[in-house]
Protein backbone atom coordinates (compact mmCIF):
# COMPACT_ATOMS: atom_id res chain seq x y z
CA UNK A 1 0.00 0.00 0.00
CA UNK A 2 1.30 3.45 -0.90
CA UNK A 3 2.26 5.65 2.03
CA UNK A 4 -0.64 8.07 2.51
CA UNK A 5 1.79 10.79 3.62
CA UNK A 6 4.25 10.30 0.77
CA UNK A 7 3.59 13.68 -0.87
CA UNK A 8 3.86 15.47 2.46
CA UNK A 9 7.14 13.73 3.28
CA UNK A 10 8.53 14.72 -0.12
CA UNK A 11 8.25 18.31 1.05
CA UNK A 12 11.80 18.87 2.33
CA UNK A 13 11.01 20.88 5.48
CA UNK A 14 8.96 17.89 6.70
CA UNK A 15 10.51 14.67 5.35
CA UNK A 16 10.40 11.33 7.18
CA UNK A 17 11.65 12.79 10.45
CA UNK A 18 9.12 15.57 10.42
CA UNK A 19 6.26 13.21 9.64
CA UNK A 20 7.19 11.11 12.65
CA UNK A 21 7.10 14.23 14.84
CA UNK A 22 3.70 15.20 13.43
CA UNK A 23 2.33 11.74 14.28
CA UNK A 24 3.28 12.25 17.93
CA UNK A 25 1.52 15.60 18.42
CA UNK A 26 -1.67 16.29 20.36
CA UNK A 27 -3.79 19.29 19.35
CA UNK A 28 -6.67 20.77 21.33
CA UNK A 29 -9.21 22.37 18.99
CA UNK A 30 -11.35 24.90 20.86
CA UNK A 31 -14.47 25.30 18.74
CA UNK A 32 -15.54 23.22 15.76
CA UNK A 33 -17.45 25.58 13.53
CA UNK A 34 -15.97 27.05 10.37
CA UNK A 35 -12.33 27.43 11.44
CA UNK A 36 -12.48 24.30 13.59
CA UNK A 37 -13.77 22.18 10.72
CA UNK A 38 -11.18 23.44 8.25
CA UNK A 39 -8.24 23.16 10.65
CA UNK A 40 -9.29 19.79 12.03
CA UNK A 41 -9.59 18.25 8.58
CA UNK A 42 -6.19 19.50 7.44
CA UNK A 43 -4.50 18.36 10.65
CA UNK A 44 -6.11 14.92 10.56
CA UNK A 45 -5.21 14.48 6.89
CA UNK A 46 -1.64 15.53 7.80
CA UNK A 47 -1.46 12.65 10.28
CA UNK A 48 -1.31 14.20 13.75
CA UNK A 49 -1.35 11.71 16.59
CA UNK A 50 -4.32 12.99 18.58
CA UNK A 51 -7.01 15.63 18.23
CA UNK A 52 -9.24 16.77 21.08
CA UNK A 53 -12.30 18.77 20.04
CA UNK A 54 -14.49 20.88 22.31
CA UNK A 55 -17.66 22.60 21.08
CA UNK A 56 -20.98 23.46 22.73
CA UNK A 57 -23.20 23.78 19.63
CA UNK A 58 -25.05 21.51 17.20
CA UNK A 59 -25.18 21.55 13.39
CA UNK A 60 -27.66 23.90 11.67
CA UNK A 61 -28.36 24.54 7.98
CA UNK A 62 -26.72 27.97 8.07
CA UNK A 63 -23.45 26.20 8.98
CA UNK A 64 -23.22 24.18 5.76
CA UNK A 65 -22.12 27.11 3.60
CA UNK A 66 -18.70 27.20 5.28
CA UNK A 67 -18.34 24.41 7.90
CA UNK A 68 -16.87 21.69 5.75
CA UNK A 69 -17.19 18.60 7.97
CA UNK A 70 -20.98 18.62 8.21
CA UNK A 71 -23.86 17.32 6.08
CA UNK A 72 -27.59 17.92 5.70
CA UNK A 73 -28.25 14.76 7.68
CA UNK A 74 -26.26 16.17 10.61
CA UNK A 75 -28.65 19.14 10.54
CA UNK A 76 -31.76 16.96 10.42
CA UNK A 77 -30.51 14.90 13.34
CA UNK A 78 -29.25 17.98 15.26
CA UNK A 79 -25.92 16.27 15.89
CA UNK A 80 -23.53 18.18 18.15
CA UNK A 81 -20.72 19.64 16.09
CA UNK A 82 -17.98 17.90 18.08
CA UNK A 83 -19.62 14.51 17.53
CA UNK A 84 -20.35 15.06 13.85
CA UNK A 85 -16.78 16.24 13.32
CA UNK A 86 -15.34 13.22 15.09
CA UNK A 87 -17.40 10.85 12.95
CA UNK A 88 -16.34 12.52 9.72
CA UNK A 89 -12.68 12.81 10.72
CA UNK A 90 -12.49 9.14 11.68
CA UNK A 91 -13.77 8.29 8.19
CA UNK A 92 -10.97 10.44 6.74
CA UNK A 93 -8.14 9.03 8.88
CA UNK A 94 -8.85 6.18 11.27
CA UNK A 95 -5.27 6.24 12.60
CA UNK A 96 -5.74 9.54 14.42
CA UNK A 97 -7.09 9.33 17.95
CA UNK A 98 -9.97 11.79 18.30
CA UNK A 99 -11.76 12.82 21.49
CA UNK A 100 -14.91 14.94 21.31
CA UNK A 101 -16.45 16.95 24.16
CA UNK A 102 -19.87 18.55 23.86
CA UNK A 103 -19.59 21.37 26.37
CA UNK A 104 -18.85 25.04 26.87
CA UNK A 105 -15.22 26.14 26.83
CA UNK A 106 -14.32 27.73 30.16
CA UNK A 107 -11.18 27.80 32.26
CA UNK A 108 -12.70 25.06 34.41
CA UNK A 109 -13.68 22.79 31.51
CA UNK A 110 -10.49 23.35 29.50
CA UNK A 111 -7.96 22.83 32.28
CA UNK A 112 -8.44 19.03 32.65
CA UNK A 113 -7.96 18.61 28.89
CA UNK A 114 -4.50 20.19 28.77
CA UNK A 115 -2.44 17.15 29.78
CA UNK A 116 0.10 16.32 27.07
CA UNK A 117 -1.33 18.93 24.68
CA UNK A 118 1.34 20.25 22.31
CA UNK A 119 -0.71 23.02 20.68
CA UNK A 120 -4.04 24.77 21.14
CA UNK A 121 -5.85 25.89 18.03
CA UNK A 122 -8.22 28.83 18.42
CA UNK A 123 -11.43 28.25 16.47
CA UNK A 124 -13.74 30.09 18.84
CA UNK A 125 -16.39 32.69 18.18
CA UNK A 126 -15.70 35.22 20.92
CA UNK A 127 -12.95 37.10 22.72
CA UNK A 128 -13.99 35.99 26.19
CA UNK A 129 -12.83 32.45 25.43
CA UNK A 130 -9.74 33.74 23.63
CA UNK A 131 -8.69 35.75 26.66
CA UNK A 132 -9.20 32.66 28.82
CA UNK A 133 -7.07 30.66 26.37
CA UNK A 134 -4.45 33.38 26.46
CA UNK A 135 -4.09 33.07 30.23
CA UNK A 136 -4.29 29.26 30.29
CA UNK A 137 -1.68 28.78 27.59
CA UNK A 138 0.76 31.12 29.29
CA UNK A 139 0.22 29.55 32.68
CA UNK A 140 0.75 26.05 31.23
CA UNK A 141 3.41 27.13 28.67
CA UNK A 142 1.50 25.81 25.64
CA UNK A 143 1.69 27.58 22.26
CA UNK A 144 -1.55 28.57 20.59
CA UNK A 145 -2.56 29.91 17.21
CA UNK A 146 -5.19 32.59 17.11
CA UNK A 147 -7.54 33.02 14.17
CA UNK A 148 -10.75 34.85 13.33
CA UNK A 149 -12.76 35.78 10.24
CA UNK A 150 -15.89 37.70 9.34
CA UNK A 151 -17.22 38.99 6.04
CA UNK A 152 -14.30 38.69 3.62
CA UNK A 153 -11.70 39.52 6.25
CA UNK A 154 -9.55 37.45 8.56
CA UNK A 155 -6.50 37.47 10.79
CA UNK A 156 -4.12 35.03 12.45
CA UNK A 157 -1.21 35.18 14.87
CA UNK A 158 0.99 32.55 16.49
CA UNK A 159 1.50 33.08 20.22
CA UNK A 160 4.46 31.46 21.94
CA UNK A 161 4.55 31.88 25.74
CA UNK A 162 7.63 33.73 27.00
CA UNK A 163 8.58 34.70 23.44
CA UNK A 164 5.90 36.64 21.57
CA UNK A 165 3.40 39.30 22.62
CA UNK A 166 0.21 37.72 23.94
CA UNK A 167 -3.37 38.51 23.00
CA UNK A 168 -3.69 40.99 25.86
CA UNK A 169 -0.68 42.88 24.52
CA UNK A 170 -2.18 42.94 21.02
CA UNK A 171 -5.52 44.28 22.24
CA UNK A 172 -3.74 47.36 23.55
CA UNK A 173 -2.52 48.30 20.06
CA UNK A 174 -5.22 46.93 17.71
CA UNK A 175 -8.87 48.04 17.63
CA UNK A 176 -11.58 45.45 18.37
CA UNK A 177 -13.87 44.85 15.38
CA UNK A 178 -16.82 43.34 17.30
CA UNK A 179 -18.48 42.34 14.02
CA UNK A 180 -19.92 38.83 13.82
CA UNK A 181 -20.97 36.46 11.04
CA UNK A 182 -24.58 36.97 12.10
CA UNK A 183 -24.37 40.75 11.74
CA UNK A 184 -22.26 41.14 8.56
CA UNK A 185 -22.10 37.62 7.10
CA UNK A 186 -19.09 35.65 5.90
CA UNK A 187 -17.78 34.01 2.74
CA UNK A 188 -16.15 30.60 2.96
CA UNK A 189 -12.86 31.57 1.24
CA UNK A 190 -12.10 33.84 4.21
CA UNK A 191 -12.42 30.81 6.49
CA UNK A 192 -10.11 28.71 4.34
CA UNK A 193 -7.51 31.48 4.18
CA UNK A 194 -7.32 31.82 7.97
CA UNK A 195 -7.25 28.04 8.43
CA UNK A 196 -4.43 27.74 5.87
CA UNK A 197 -2.35 30.19 7.89
CA UNK A 198 -3.16 28.44 11.18
CA UNK A 199 -2.47 24.89 10.03
CA UNK A 200 0.74 25.87 8.25
CA UNK A 201 2.04 27.45 11.44
CA UNK A 202 1.03 24.32 13.35
CA UNK A 203 3.05 22.10 10.99
CA UNK A 204 6.08 24.35 11.42
CA UNK A 205 5.79 23.99 15.19
CA UNK A 206 5.35 20.23 14.97
CA UNK A 207 8.52 19.69 12.92
CA UNK A 208 10.39 22.27 15.03
CA UNK A 209 11.17 24.57 12.10
CA UNK A 210 11.13 27.66 14.31
CA UNK A 211 13.06 29.74 11.80
CA UNK A 212 10.12 29.47 9.40
CA UNK A 213 7.49 30.61 11.90
CA UNK A 214 5.66 33.76 10.93
CA UNK A 215 6.44 36.40 13.54
CA UNK A 216 3.94 38.98 12.29
CA UNK A 217 0.20 39.41 12.64
CA UNK A 218 -1.45 38.67 9.30
CA UNK A 219 -4.69 40.37 8.26
CA UNK A 220 -6.50 40.32 4.93
CA UNK A 221 -9.63 41.33 3.07
CA UNK A 222 -10.15 38.99 0.15
CA UNK A 223 -12.98 40.98 -1.42
CA UNK A 224 -11.01 44.23 -1.45
CA UNK A 225 -7.69 42.59 -2.36
CA UNK A 226 -5.87 43.63 0.79
CA UNK A 227 -3.18 41.67 2.64
CA UNK A 228 -1.05 42.98 5.48
CA UNK A 229 1.74 41.62 7.68
CA UNK A 230 2.06 43.71 10.84
CA UNK A 231 5.16 43.68 13.02
CA UNK A 232 3.83 43.52 16.59
CA UNK A 233 7.03 42.52 18.37
CA UNK A 234 7.21 45.83 20.23
CA UNK A 235 3.73 45.26 21.67
CA UNK A 236 5.06 42.88 24.32
CA UNK A 237 5.03 44.59 27.73
CA UNK A 238 6.83 43.71 30.94
CA UNK A 239 3.73 44.88 32.83
CA UNK A 240 1.28 42.68 30.94
CA UNK A 241 -0.88 40.72 33.43
CA UNK A 242 -0.64 37.61 31.24
CA UNK A 243 2.88 37.51 29.77
CA UNK A 244 4.72 40.15 31.79
CA UNK A 245 7.27 39.79 34.56
CA UNK A 246 4.63 39.25 37.25
CA UNK A 247 1.68 37.52 35.57
CA UNK A 248 -1.63 37.33 37.43
CA UNK A 249 -3.66 35.60 34.67
CA UNK A 250 -6.72 37.79 35.32
CA UNK A 251 -9.09 36.00 32.97
CA UNK A 252 -8.80 32.82 35.00
CA UNK A 253 -10.26 34.72 37.97
CA UNK A 254 -14.00 34.66 38.51
CA UNK A 255 -14.47 38.41 38.64
CA UNK A 256 -13.08 38.84 35.11
CA UNK A 257 -15.27 36.17 33.52
CA UNK A 258 -18.55 36.66 31.70
CA UNK A 259 -21.28 35.39 34.01
CA UNK A 260 -24.80 34.14 33.35
CA UNK A 261 -27.79 33.55 35.58
CA UNK A 262 -31.42 32.53 35.04
CA UNK A 263 -33.85 35.20 36.24
CA UNK A 264 -36.53 33.43 38.25
CA UNK A 265 -39.99 33.36 36.68
CA UNK A 266 -39.06 35.56 33.70
CA UNK A 267 -37.96 33.04 31.02
CA UNK A 268 -34.84 35.19 30.79
CA UNK A 269 -31.11 34.75 31.22
CA UNK A 270 -28.88 37.63 32.28
CA UNK A 271 -25.32 37.70 30.97
CA UNK A 272 -22.88 40.07 32.64
CA UNK A 273 -19.68 41.00 30.85
CA UNK A 274 -16.74 42.88 32.33
CA UNK A 275 -16.89 45.34 29.43
CA UNK A 276 -19.31 48.22 28.93
CA UNK A 277 -21.35 48.62 25.75
CA UNK A 278 -21.30 51.70 23.55
CA UNK A 279 -25.04 51.80 22.93
CA UNK A 280 -25.03 53.95 19.80
CA UNK A 281 -22.41 51.84 18.00
CA UNK A 282 -24.05 48.58 19.02
CA UNK A 283 -27.48 49.79 17.88
CA UNK A 284 -26.12 50.66 14.45
CA UNK A 285 -24.50 47.26 14.01
CA UNK A 286 -27.58 45.34 15.16
CA UNK A 287 -29.76 47.00 12.50
CA UNK A 288 -28.78 44.24 10.08
CA UNK A 289 -29.85 41.50 12.53
CA UNK A 290 -33.43 42.45 13.37
CA UNK A 291 -35.77 45.20 14.58
CA UNK A 292 -33.91 47.49 16.99
CA UNK A 293 -35.18 49.85 19.69
CA UNK A 294 -32.93 52.14 21.65
CA UNK A 295 -32.90 54.85 24.30
CA UNK A 296 -30.07 56.54 26.22
CA UNK A 297 -29.79 53.56 28.57
CA UNK A 298 -30.11 50.42 26.45
CA UNK A 299 -30.59 48.85 23.03
CA UNK A 300 -32.86 45.89 22.29
CA UNK A 301 -33.12 43.69 19.21
CA UNK A 302 -35.46 40.91 18.05
CA UNK A 303 -33.41 37.95 16.85
CA UNK A 304 -34.37 34.34 16.10
CA UNK A 305 -37.49 34.62 18.23
CA UNK A 306 -35.63 36.07 21.21
CA UNK A 307 -35.50 39.63 22.51
CA UNK A 308 -32.04 40.71 23.61
CA UNK A 309 -31.52 43.86 25.66
CA UNK A 310 -28.03 45.34 26.13
CA UNK A 311 -27.34 47.84 28.94
CA UNK A 312 -24.45 50.30 29.03
CA UNK A 313 -22.92 48.67 32.10
CA UNK A 314 -22.17 45.40 30.27
CA UNK A 315 -25.32 43.46 31.13
CA UNK A 316 -27.49 41.71 28.56
CA UNK A 317 -30.91 40.10 29.04
CA UNK A 318 -31.85 37.28 26.68
CA UNK A 319 -35.63 37.00 26.85
CA UNK A 320 -37.30 33.80 25.65
CA UNK A 321 -35.17 31.08 27.26
CA UNK A 322 -34.16 29.69 30.63
CA UNK A 323 -31.16 27.91 29.11
CA UNK A 324 -27.79 29.46 29.89
CA UNK A 325 -26.26 27.55 26.97
CA UNK A 326 -28.78 28.89 24.45
CA UNK A 327 -28.49 32.39 25.90
CA UNK A 328 -24.69 32.39 25.61
CA UNK A 329 -24.87 31.13 22.03
CA UNK A 330 -27.26 33.95 21.07
CA UNK A 331 -25.17 36.49 22.98
CA UNK A 332 -21.91 35.60 21.23
CA UNK A 333 -23.58 35.49 17.83
CA UNK A 334 -24.48 39.14 18.34
CA UNK A 335 -21.47 40.63 20.14
CA UNK A 336 -18.62 38.36 19.06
Amino acid sequence: MMDRYSRQKQFKPIGDAGQKKISEKHVLMVGCGALGSANAEMLVRAGIGKLTIIDRDYVEYSNLQRQTLFTEQDCLDQIPKAVAAKNRLHAINSMVKIDAYVMDATSESLFPLLDNVDLIMDATDNFDIRLTLNDLTHKMNIPWIMGSCVGSTGMSYTILPNETPCLQCLLDITPAMNATCDSVGIISPAVQMVAAHQTTEALKLFVEDTEALRTKLVTFDLWNNQYHMINVSRAKKDTCPTCGNEPSYPHLNYEFQTKSEVLCGRNTVQIRSNRAYEIETLAGRLQTVGPVKTNPYLVSVEYKGYRIVFFRDGRALIHGTNSKEIAKTIYYQLVG
